[in-house]
């Protein structure tokens, strides 16, 4: 019986051990596509329930047809705005930090210039250098911006590969689900109740807190690009972050635009700007933003704005949207971990 014992231990052991090192190959394997496997099962969560009522409205509810639409739909939404506006912002980004490295953005010198006399005139002997922060700043955003798309074949690639993993997750992803809640260790009902709220939580950051900031983001951009501040999309993405930040805003941007205009003697262009980003950003601010917050998200929005630039500094221009999912998926499973788990611990 004992020899049985130690035969059936050393079967755990070889069979454990087995899967460990199977399991280390697999994530050498997978790992340089994590970004885009990532990216892919981000859209499938977020675009889940649209994906459901495209099934229900297929012949005979046909899960190839249904996740093929559903690929498409977001291929033409989203994925290929966002190809296009991040070549457009890393462009921006780069030509905004030559510009700084060799002096020539004169209007921005010149601004930076008043400003630094008019604070040293009231803090008098207090040395500031605005133009090497923006320096330092432009080349940090050059720097995470532009390496995703160092190499054009290597993005073009991540995209189709997101594309392809969009779509088997939309026509499978309800199996590989069940794959996972078998395996886990869990009760198959606490399992399902994780992802349920993985899920939600997931969906109530990005259809929120994070598309209010893309939404107040792009109104800047255009309000920038009608009323002739240069490089709108790059001030754009900057009042984006500045949108998550409680009490600061947009105006971290449209406060120094305005100001830069009347410096100029663009005075009706500033004007316009004032009222465009007082009417309109703000009424987007005001009414959409307290329907959009309050879709479940609990998350704090200081939490929100490290993890978007951690996520960025990580993975680029799409750790807008990986970083805070990441952090979230941690929060929701903490959460998870003291209300069902830890009152399951037996205490001695």
């Amino acid at each position: 019986m004992k020899s049985v014992k130690v035969s059936r231990v050393v079967e755990y052991v070889f069979f454990f051990g087995l899967l460990a090192l199977s399991g280390y190959m697999v994530w050498l394997i997978m790992s340089p596509f994590l970004g885009a496997l990532a990216l892919s099962a981000i859209i499938v969560t977020i675009c889940g329930p649209v994906h459901e009522r495209i099934k229900a409205r297929t012949p005979k509810q046909n899960k190839t047809a249904a996740a093929l639409i559903t690929t498409l739909l977001v291929l033409v939404i989203i994925i290929i705005p966002i190809i296009l506006l991040s070549s457009l912002l890393v462009k921006e980004v780069v030509g905004f930090y030559t510009d700084l490295r060799s002096g020539q953005d004169f209007a921005l010198s010149e601004v930076v210039t008043v400003v630094e006399t008019r604070v040293q005139q009231f803090v008098p002997g207090y040395q500031i250098d605005i133009s090497s922060q923006l320096s330092v700043a432009g080349e940090w955003l050059a720097t995470h911006f532009g390496a995703i798309f160092a190499g054009t074949v290597s993005t073009i690639f991540t995209f189709i590969l997101s594309i392809l993993g969009s779509f088997y997750f939309f026509r499978d992803g309800k199996e590989l689900m069940q794959i996972l809640i078998k395996a886990s260790p869990l009760p198959d009902q606490e399992d399902q109740v994780i992802f349920e709220r993985m899920a939600k939580a997931v969906r109530a950051v990005a259809t929120g807190t994070l598309l209010l900031a893309i939404i107040q983001g792009t109104l800047v951009a255009v309000g920038f690009w009608l009323f002739g501040v240069s490089r709108p999309i790059l001030w754009g993405s900057v009042a984006s972050l500045g949108a998550l930040m409680p009490g600061i805003g947009t105006t971290i941007v449209t406060v120094p635009a305005v100001l830069y205009l009347f410096a100029t003697g663009s005075s009706v262009m500033a004007g316009g700007l004032l009222l465009w980003s007082v009417l309109i950003v703000g009424l987007v601010d005001n009414l959409v933003g307290p329907y959009l917050i309050g879709r479940g998200n609990n998350m704090h929005p200081f939490v929100i704005l490290i993890s978007v630039l951690g996520g960025i500094a990580l993975f680029g221009p799409l750790g807008f949207i990986v970083g805070p999912v990441i952090s979230t998926l941690f929060f929701v499973l903490l959460e998870i971990y003291n209300q069902y788990i830890v009152k399951d611990i037996p205490v001695e």
